[in-house]
């Protein structure tokens, strides 16, 4: 079991430090788990807002907006679904020792994108690439 890393609450990763050190990776796990619950969180509300609105609407453009909103809230919630795993997977990474580094070119990914993405596994090179790839074969 590792030791807590203290954390200060101002605290924001910089290039000259080390990279991917104790303090680094504490503070990207804690957003990463403060992420996680925040989108459980509204998962817990939808669901319950959900069983609170069911009900039967005589109005069939009332009722049609309804289930329109309804299914929006659906596909909304089921991205967030995926965007758990991917969370989870991030942590995962933070315990093995592979967090923060190009999954592709072993490259260390910066702080500036993994702060803006935390669960970012590809360089922004890297990413670049694979998306230039992906127009290239979706234009065929």
């Amino acid at each position: 079991m590792k030791a807590e890393v203290f954390l200060p609450e101002d605290y924001k990763p910089a290039e000259d430090e080390p990279f991917m050190n104790d303090r680094q990776l504490e503070y990207f796990r804690r957003k990463l788990i403060d992420w996680k619950s925040e989108i459980l969180e509204d998962s817990r509300d939808t669901i319950e807002g959900m069983k609170d609105s069911t009900r039967n609407i005589p109005d069939v453009a009332d009722r049609a907006s309804e289930e329109t909103d309804r299914a929006l809230e659906l596909r909304t919630r089921d991205r967030q679904r995926k965007l758990v795993a991917k969370i989870d997977s991030a942590l995962r990474r933070i315990e093995e020792g592979e967090y923060g580094y190009c999954e592709i070119t072993g490259e260390p990914i910066s702080l500036k994108r993994l702060d803006a993405r935390p669960i970012a596994t590809l360089s922004l090179e890297a990413q670049e690439r694979h998306e230039r790839r992906e127009k290239v074969h979706r234009d065929d």
